[in-house]
């Protein structure tokens, strides 16, 4: 059973006010929007969204009148109200999503090297690999996937699909194992590369970026933003986006007087990110990595 990570934590930092409206940005299977809703009165509104068209099936099984669903991005913000209480984003690839190998995100089970959040729009992780000149292939896995044998990786890659085409998961796995020497004592090899070409062929840290200012532009006085991310480079984005937001004046130090006019657009809810629990990751321990950073709107 997929388990919402933070559901508690996220849920809280929202302060759900029973007639509010609310956006789960990132519906999934739906763990966060029935912990929302469950939160509601009868005048309040939920608007979830998600670009898996799986997402979209699950969501037909909440018959509720206060819920709706868009399959979308999270970055096209423009259908929503103007003015919404509170957003939730759970970033990254979902449990569910891992878990089925006709998906290609994990290496644990042999599936085609698919690895799209839309399996209707761009480019496979297969057709990529086919095409992708070496140096893009050594950007991405090292920018993407912090790999520090990126290089070798993506030489390994150009080598191996002169032979045959790679579009299986555990054959990409294999190479990459075959091409790096040491890894982390628990991670699997493969591990940093699959998240690369994960994050490149979903443009997820573009997606971050785009949607953090339409979030908080779409948010009334006193709502909530609220954004779990899984790995250091989304939750940089976030962090560094939240402290922007939060600075007022920007004039410089020797100005006398302020002549910028800025004034803080949001106040961060905790100065550092929330973690799960101990309890929490016992019985759920991908959610080890998550981090909680919310905000409100002033």
């Amino acid at each position: 059973m997929h388990r919402p990570v933070l559901e508690k934590e996220a849920v809280a930092a929202l302060a759900i006010k029973a007639g509010g409206t609310y956006v789960d940005g990132t519906f999934g299977r739906g763990g966060h929007s029935r912990a929302i809703l469950a939160q509601l009165g009868p005048q309040g509104r939920l608007i979830a969204l998600d670009r898996d068209p799986e997402a979209a099936a699950a969501a037909r099984a909440i018959a509720d009148a206060r819920f709706s669903f868009v399959q979308t991005r999270f970055s096209e913000l423009a259908a929503l109200p103007p003015k919404v209480d509170g957003m939730l984003f759970d970033l990254g690839v979902s449990s569910p999503q891992l878990d089925d190998p006709q998906r290609g995100f994990s290496f644990r089970a042999d599936g085609p090297l698919d690895m799209r959040m839309d399996p209707a729009s761009g480019p496979s992780a297969a057709e990529w690999l086919a095409t992708a000149e070496q140096q893009q292939l050594t950007e991405v896995i090292r920018d993407y996937g912090e790999e520090r044998f990126a290089k070798q990786i993506a030489a390994a890659i150009v080598d191996a699909r002169r032979r045959e085409p790679i579009v299986r998961t555990r054959q990409l796995a294999d190479l990459v194992a075959a091409a790096v020497r040491t890894r982390e004592p628990g991670q699997d090899p493969a591990t940093r590369t699959f998240q690369a070409l994960r994050i490149h062929l979903n443009r997820e840290l573009e997606e971050v970026s785009l949607m953090l200012p339409q979030a908080t532009a779409r948010l009334a006085e006193g709502g909530r933003l609220a954004v779990i991310s899984f790995h250091s480079l989304e939750d940089r984005i976030v962090k560094r986006f939240m402290r922007e937001q939060e600075r007022g004046c920007t004039c410089p130090p020797d100005f006398p007087i302020c002549v910028c006019g800025r004034e803080p657009a949001i106040r961060a809810i905790s100065r550092k990110a929330i973690r799960p629990t101990a309890e929490e990751i016992a019985h759920n321990p991908r959610a080890a990595s998550a981090r909680l950073r919310a905000a409100v709107k002033t």
